[in-house]
């Protein structure tokens, strides 16, 4: 397919490139995404071989006449929904075997919305795509990008977290691939552009991941039956010397230490310090 349409496996390592990057900031775990294959069937052939997918994402991508179609795998649909619940990274668990219910697939809808400004990026050299998810779904039957007999183009990419690997499909009809196909033929410094560009793509969204800093003011350690002993009106004595700076963690790294105070009749605190380790 890359004779048919040159280049256009760049454009999909860039989309991976992105993706992977959305799923990072977003969920604060390292994701790897990978192309695997490139190749083109009907669309009812596609829909007929899907078997059991997790979630499908049906995207408009305007000025492109006919959208395209995301689907994860079942595992990587539930893996993704028990991070967002705030499991483990040692998820060991195995994946049910049953469709997404509405609820789940409500909650892996803001994770698929984030491929709008992947997509938008990854076009960017071709034309200005303003891609948007139109219905996410969980039954192949119900979702549509094209006509049964019209031919499409599937790529499938792995999905890498620890020792976990899922999978991502991404379909686009042909036919709305068609007047960019031009354009895709004389992309031939896109992979030069893009890799020139990478470390500066990383470095900004690393400056952009949120991260959580806690004013840490003592700490103490106590057992479950403590714990599940504890009532109202029980004092808990801290292991804190109030003359001495808060410790200020960024995710949980000691890095500043600071002391508590109002502002604005507010709690805040003012850094004092840097930890040197």
């Amino acid at each position: 397919e890359e004779v048919r349409f040159p280049n256009f496996d760049l454009i999909i390592d860039n989309f991976c490139k992105h993706y992977a990057i959305a799923l990072t900031n977003e969920l604060q775990r390292p994701f790897d995404i990978i192309r695997t294959s490139l190749e083109t069937t009907t669309f009812k052939q596609f829909i007929n071989t899907m078997g059991t997918p997790g979630a499908i994402g049906i995207f408009n991508l305007p000025p492109l006449k006919q959208g395209a179609l995301f689907s994860t795998s079942l595992n990587l649909s539930y893996t993704l929904i028990e991070m967002t619940l705030g499991a483990p990274t040692e998820i060991d668990s195995e994946s049910p075997q049953r469709t997404l219910t509405t609820l789940e697939l409500t909650m892996l809808r803001p994770l698929i919305e984030l491929a709008n400004t992947c997509f938008d990026t990854t076009f960017k050299p071709l034309l200005n795509v303003t891609s948007s998810l139109h219905k996410i779904e969980s039954n192949p039957r119900l979702v549509s990008i094209t006509e049964d007999e019209s031919e499409v183009l599937i790529t499938k990419l792995a999905v890498q977290f620890k020792e976990i690997t899922g999978e991502i499909t991404l379909a686009f009809p042909v036919a709305a691939l068609a007047p960019i196909r031009e354009k895709l033929r004389s992309l031939l410094n896109l992979h030069e552009i893009t890799k020139g560009n990478w470390q500066n793509i990383l470095k900004n969204s690393v400056r952009d991941m949120v991260m959580e800093l806690t004013a840490q003011s003592g700490v103490m350690t106590m057992n479950i039956g403590q714990i599940a002993g504890l009532k109202k009106g029980d004092i808990l004595p801290l292991n804190y010397d109030p003359d001495t700076p808060l410790k200020v963690l960024v995710g949980n790294q000691l890095k500043f230490f600071a002391k508590p105070g109002l502002m604005r009749g507010k709690k805040a605190i003012s850094i004092t310090g840097l930890y040197d380790n």
